[in-house]
């Protein structure tokens, strides 16, 4: 599904996996939308999410989750 941001942005909902995600996906974990800053690859196919808000979380190979993903307009 893709909607119309306020701003005129498009934004989709999507699942995201450990090979899927990207800087700037907007996850909700806990109740609180966290978007991703950076990545760190890591052994085995995992990756360490690392949060604006400084925190981190390890996605592992089979890890989905629910995100948001702002499009850019080209």
């Amino acid at each position: 599904m893709i909607e119309r941001a306020p701003s005129g942005a498009l934004v989709s909902n999507i699942e995201v996996t450990a090979t899927t995600v990207q800087r700037g996906d907007i996850i909700q974990l806990g109740g609180r939308a966290c978007r991703v800053q950076d990545l760190f690859q890591l052994p085995q196919g995992a990756k360490q999410l690392l949060f604006e808000s400084g925190e981190l979380l390890t996605m592992h190979t089979r890890t989905r989750l629910a995100a948001v993903r702002l499009l850019r307009r080209r």
